[in-house]
């Protein structure tokens, strides 16, 4: 059964917290985290990504990044910008879709909210399954976050945890939610980010039971965080020959949602080349395995499983794949990204492993259907595949059954805000 457990929080005090809070270091690169960041000195992007404060041409794994980020938190705390709860304290954080259409945004979200409780996820229910992961990590990206945590002793930045809705806890947070947010601010694209402190104990105790009754939690998002996360505890438990289990480096930070509350969005794909086929010869093959209608230049959105977007030479068409191409009652064989992959991208196109092939990358989130097409039109790419999104059932029957899905398969929006709570080690 899940363990949760409060912390002592690191915070950025009100006044300086839409300043510090940020994206997750894996939603934008180093060239547009800089820009993001601008002269903004108090962007949390200086701490999770501070090769943006170091030379371009820098190995990014260099140990210089790591103690850069953590010079540059410990200024922050010097400066009065960050403080410490004096007691152990549990945490919501409710974020809310907007409404409208915004800049950069494909569409609004309708004022969906989402109430996240903070806590110390166990590292020992990482490693025992009872929490369920469904991707694979990239050994680079582990490490790299891996060295952050071990320079730093802090946990950056939460993960992006589900759990089966329980209704006991839904009236708890209810509750909490009903009195004055510690935060409550919009970030530049629009979403919004509430904040609550639990410091009363038998309100604590009360989530922390509750938790005791849960199977299972989810790791939605940020696998590599989590993974690194419980891999530092773990190492620190093998060094500490008075080891008792009470200490914090036996949790990591995890903002934990309840799962009838989360929206998977679409994560796309779009590919260089055409591996030596014309696109005759392309669209040709396609229609062994796929029915497929062309739908000229209107923008073309799967409406259901196992039907797909492409976009080609300034087309669009439909491709719906062909009954024999697919067995439902494989919870992996069934998706749509394995139907892709075995029928299009292993076959016609020769990319194999989708974690490592440069002529294929991936579009997911709000940057909407319209990027595919600009990185087609734009010649840095040949083809641009969409794909119906898949459902917060699929990812929990997955991870269910022990098995994996294929890399990059779920986006979930609104991501995280880095910077609003920190988990210390010691």
């Amino acid at each position: 059964m899940a363990i949760i457990k409060p912390f002592r929080g690191i915070r950025p005090k009100k006044e300086f917290v839409q300043q510090v809070a940020s994206k997750p270091y894996d939603v934008l690169d180093e060239k547009e985290a800089k820009v993001e960041a601008g002269d903004n000195r108090l962007s949390f992007y200086h701490v999770i990504k501070p090769e943006i404060d170091l030379p371009e041409d820098l190995d990014h794994y260099s140990p210089m990044v790591y103690r850069r980020g953590k010079d540059n938190f410990q200024k922050m705390m010097a400066e009065g910008v960050f403080f410490q709860d004096e007691k152990p304290c549990l945490y919501i954080y409710q974020q809310t879709m907007p409404a409208r259409l915004i800049p950069g945004m494909e569409a609004g979200g309708n004022g969906r909210k989402q109430n996240g409780i903070v806590a110390g996820a166990s590292v020992e229910d990482y490693f025992n399954d009872i929490i369920k992961k469904h991707e694979l990590t990239r050994p680079d990206k582990e490490e790299d976050r891996r060295n952050h945590i071990r320079v730093s002793s802090l946990n950056y930045e939460p993960v992006f945890f589900a759990y089966p809705n329980v209704k006991a806890l839904d009236d708890i947070v209810n509750d909490v939610i009903k009195k004055t947010p510690e935060y409550d601010f919009v970030s530049d694209d629009g979403i919004g980010h509430t904040f609550w402190v639990i410091d009363n104990d038998k309100t604590i105790n009360e989530i922390v039971n509750h938790f005791s009754k849960i199977k299972h939690t989810y790791v939605a998002d940020g696998h590599h965080r989590t993974a690194a996360a419980a891999g530092v505890g773990k190492e620190r438990r093998e060094e500490n020959p008075n080891h008792t289990g009470d200490e914090e480096y036996n949790f990591f930070l995890a903002v934990h949602f309840p799962d009838n509350q989360l929206q998977i969005m679409d994560y796309n794909r779009v590919v260089k080349d055409l591996n030596g086929l014309s696109e005759s010869e392309f669209i040709n093959q396609l229609k062994q395995s796929f029915d497929v209608t062309e739908k000229g230049n209107a923008t073309h959105r799967p409406a259901a499983l196992h039907e797909f977007g492409m976009y080609l030479d300034g087309k669009w068409y439909q491709l719906d794949a062909k009954p024999d191409t697919y067995n439902d009652s494989d919870p992996v064989d069934v998706l749509d990204v394995s139907i892709l992959s075995k029928q299009i991208l292993k076959p016609l196109l020769g990319i194999g492993d989708l974690r490592t092939d440069k002529r294929i990358e991936f579009v997911g989130g709000l940057r909407g259907l319209g990027e595919l097409e600009r990185r087609v039109n734009s010649g840095e790419m040949k083809v641009a595949f969409a794909l119906y999104p898949v459902s917060m059932k699929q990812l929990i029957d997955i991870a269910d059954s022990g098995n994996l899905m294929p890399p990059k398969v779920t986006w979930f929006e609104p991501k995280l805000r880095s910077g609003l709570v920190l988990h210390a080690l010691d």
